[in-house]
Parts: C-alpha cells; sequence; structure tokens
C-alpha cells in the first residue's frame, strides 16, 4: 500500500477505494459506509 492512498483513505475514505479500484461496486459499498458512519468507511477503504 502506499503512504499517499492510506492518507487518503482516512481522510476521504471513497477517494482512497476509488484510487485502488475505480468505479466498481466496491467504491459504492464505501459511500454507503461512510454515510452510515465515518468509520466503517475507513475501515473498508484501509
Amino acid at each position: 500500500m502506499s503512504l499517499l492512498r492510506i492518507i487518503f483513505a482516512i481522510i476521504l475514505p471513497p477517494l482512497g477505494v476509488f484510487f485502488t479500484v475505480g468505479i466498481k461496486p466496491a467504491f459504492w459499498i464505501n459511500i454507503l459506509l461512510t454515510l452510515l458512519g465515518f468509520i466503517p468507511g475507513i475501515i473498508h477503504a484501509v
């Protein structure tokens, strides 16, 4: 994992997932998790 991706995953989780997989189901799942609670979004992104 690159340090930059980890930083993006902590600051804005969907952005970290987007840089890793693009716009695929994992990206939309992360947006949903981030909206439900910021911590689950971070965990999923990292």
